[in-house]
């Protein structure tokens, strides 16, 4: 009926009545479909995503003290995006990458996330940094079913699907590499004094959790806050407890002045790193003159080393990243942030051409993902975590070298096992295929 010819139902008769039935059911209908992904709406309802495009959004440390290293990682993605963009995107669709800086104050993240969701309606969020950042976005990303996938931070808290269905990490989580690494130290370091220095939130204390699984309680145990970069007490403390092992719980720069300070102090202890804070062209420019007090520093990773140049990842990669990237200085910022963008694009991939919230959600839920890891993903209906392992890597003339065998465990009391699974190669192009 047009509007024309149905002119009399807006008269209110009976035919008028039935009519306004029918528009209000209608109507109805199509608010089942709003563009969060609830309805069985295609993707021209659902925020974010037109017939040509995917805005995409995320929060970075552009700025601020986290900003040494982190920084280029959201670039290395939005370069993936564009590599995927220039041979046709996915499904016929390109990625708009939309990056803010937060700086790493968790203020900050909650005002650029609402203004990427409330403002920009992006389709979802991507990687989000940091444990104190992230957490404070996550009930309101859930409240407005904002997909949130493959969180920069090795946090638990990203890892409860019942709670938060929506969130997926991407890092192994922190208490899986505190038990990883102490593994390595009970073995290594049999009856010497172990001691910890964290950062005072979740990252600092789920390491220790993991630790201290493994080793039981340390010997001494220190914290620090980003907002204060002076952590001479903290090693002052450690160094009188006479430590002979330090394991680190610290970002990039928080790295460096542990290192850096304890060799002021005369502490010379054996370092043990999260890969959260191991990058060595990272840490080693933080530290300037004073980087070779890194050699034989002991860490651990689950992606391909940017300096392993026979890795065809890293082949694809550094070919992404002189196309698109401005030739940036390739490190395992760079690697880290490229492999996100191909897991990513897997999962778009999965979600099919009508895509909506719910289908990307899905689709990550399904799991099945391969890719440059060491170690597979483990997304499940009850899993949300991430990559489930990780391997060793000493610093030996100033570049990280893996050793020893990739290792998977839980963040419970499991057993930490070897891994044997064979890794991927990439596809020949470089771009996940349509599932």
């Amino acid at each position: 009926m047009s509007l024309q010819s149905g002119q009399g139902w807006w008269r209110g008769g009976p035919t008028g009545k039935r009519a306004a039935a029918v528009l209000a059911a209608l109507l109805l209908v199509a608010g089942c479909s709003n563009g969060n992904g609830n309805g069985s709406g295609g993707s021209s309802d659902t925020p974010g995503v037109t017939d040509s495009e995917i805005l995409v959004g995320t929060h970075q440390p552009l700025t601020g003290p986290a900003a040494a290293g982190y920084s280029s990682i959201a670039p290395a993605t939005k370069a993936y995006f564009d590599y995927v963009n220039a041979n046709g995107g996915v499904h016929g669709r390109k990625i708009n990458y939309k990056i803010m800086d937060d700086g790493y104050n968790p203020a900050n993240t909650q005002t650029v996330v609402r203004q990427l969701v409330l403002q920009d309606k992006v389709f979802a969020i991507l990687n989000g940094l940091g444990t104190p950042t992230h957490t404070g976005v996550l009930d309101f990303l859930k409240t407005n079913r904002v997909p949130d996938l493959f969180v920069a931070s090795g946090s638990r808290s990203w890892n409860q699907p019942d709670k938060y269905p929506g969130t997926f990490g991407f890092n192994p989580d922190y208490t899986v590499e505190g038990k990883i690494l102490a593994t390595y130290v009970k073995e290594t370091y049999p009856g010497k004094k172990v001691c910890f220095l964290g950062q005072d939130d979740d990252f600092g204390r789920d390491s220790l959790a993991g630790i201290e699984k493994i080793l039981g309680a340390v010997t001494a145990k220190q914290n620090y806050v980003t907002s204060n970069p002076n952590v001479g007490p903290q090693m002052g403390a450690l160094k009188a407890a006479a430590c002979d092992v330090v394991m680190l719980a610290t970002i990039p720069g928080f790295t460096a002045l542990a290192v850096g300070t304890a060799a002021k102090i005369g502490f010379k202890p054996n370092f043990v790193v999260s890969n959260v804070g191991s990058d060595p062209t990272t840490v080693s420019k933080t530290l300037g003159a004073a980087a070779p007090l890194l050699e034989g520093l002991v860490a651990a990773n689950y992606l391909p080393l940017a300096t392993d140049d026979a890795n065809p990842w890293i082949q694809l990669y550094k070919k992404v990243n002189s196309q698109y990237n401005g030739n940036a200085e390739f490190d395992n910022n760079v690697v880290y942030g490229m492999s996100v963008g191909y897991l990513f694009v897997q999962a778009l991939q999965a979600a099919g051409k009508d895509l909506t919230r719910d289908k990307l959600t899905e689709a990550v839920q399904k799991g099945g993902f391969t890719g440059p890891g060491l170690v597979p993903v483990r997304y499940s209906a009850q899993d949300h975590s991430g990559y489930a392992g990780e391997q060793l890597t000493k610093l030996t003339g100033g570049k990280a070298v893996y050793f020893g065998t990739p290792y998977t465990t839980d963040d419970k009391d499991g057993a930490v096992t070897a891994y044997s699974g064979a890794a991927a190669a990439p596809p020949q192009n470089g771009i996940p295929a349509a599932q």
